[in-house]
């Protein structure tokens, strides 16, 4: 069969003769490419209208119902660059700005600034922060299994200029030496909160990776398995946040810290926004997706 690839405004870029039901828009991306009609496949997007949604890679021309003679729109998403550089770029920040304002460094505090006593929780403080973003570099190279390869250069800048910040923001404030500690129990229930949240966004991070086999993008909806933490999906379609939240809102109690209640804020919001859509998408997908599931926080959102 022989299917066009236009651009959103109807102008045709490429004829693709030879094309089977079994091709993929996969397949039709590096043909555009080798064609020299558009940019690398990682910056195309694949559309069935003008102004319609993405198909995906793995999608066939017979699934989408495109025959011969069909049309197929192009749209060039501009410089992209891989998910995992993002993420390592955005996470080994935090970690090193963190761990060099916890040793006080004279151009913020003052030449004898690390001299002067630490409380036990700046110590703590700076563990739980270490050991988020060492856990989170980890998974990025371990753990994670991308549906898409790429996303926009852009929001490498973006993305690290929110940890970045908000890090040194925090950091600041932990790390002073006018910093006032709250209580030792409040201290200690508090990061052992964390460490539990940490291992349940772990424990969820590792059920979401055996759901997708190396190399596809297949769905399928999350149940949980015999790891104890892994029951939140009865409640909350993703429980990856939920931890999430839970581990900055016990850093939050731990330090007492507002900045650190601020991001603690900030990321809830922006991790509801991202919960939301993907729950109307498991919706939508999933026919017998479980009705009783909120998004993010169990019976609430």
């Amino acid at each position: 069969m022989e299917v066009e690839v236009c651009s959103a405004s109807g102008k045709v870029l490429t004829k693709l003769p030879s094309l089977s039901a079994s091709t993929t828009i996969k397949d039709v991306k590096k043909k555009v490419f080798e064609a020299k009609k558009g940019p690398y496949p990682g910056r195309q997007m694949i559309r069935l209208e003008p102004k319609g949604k993405a198909v995906n890679d793995g999608d066939t021309l017979s699934a989408l119902g495109i025959k011969s003679g069909g049309k197929l729109y192009l749209k060039d998403l501009g410089p992209q660059i891989g998910w995992g550089t993002v993420f390592l770029a955005e996470y080994a920040g935090p970690l090193i700005i963190y761990l060099w304002m916890y040793t006080r460094p004279w151009i913020f505090y003052g030449a004898n600034a690390a001299t002067k006593p630490y409380a036990q929780v700046v110590h703590l403080a700076a563990g739980c922060y270490a050991l988020h973003y060492s856990k989170r570099l980890l998974e990025t190279v371990f753990v994670h299994r991308f549906s898409h390869a790429t996303m926009p250069i852009r929001n490498l800048f973006k993305n690290c200029s929110y940890y970045w910040g908000f890090t040194a923001y925090v950091a600041y404030h932990i790390n002073h030496p006018l910093y006032t500690a709250p209580n030792d129990i409040q201290v200690y229930v508090a990061a052992a909160l964390f460490v539990l949240s940490e291992l349940g966004n772990l424990s969820i991070h590792l059920l979401l990776r055996d759901l997708r086999p190396p190399g596809s993008t297949v769905r399928k909806i999350p149940f949980p398995n015999s790891n104890p933490f892994t029951q939140l999906f009865r409640f909350v379609s993703c429980p990856n946040y939920t931890y999430e939240f839970y581990a900055w809102l016990s850093f939050t109690v731990m330090t007492q810290c507002l900045p650190a209640g601020l991001f603690c804020a900030a990321g809830l919001f922006q991790m509801t926004v991202w919960a939301l859509g993907k729950h109307r998408a498991y919706k939508k997908e999933f026919k017998s997706y479980p009705k009783g599931r909120k998004s993010i926080i169990p019976f609430i959102i």
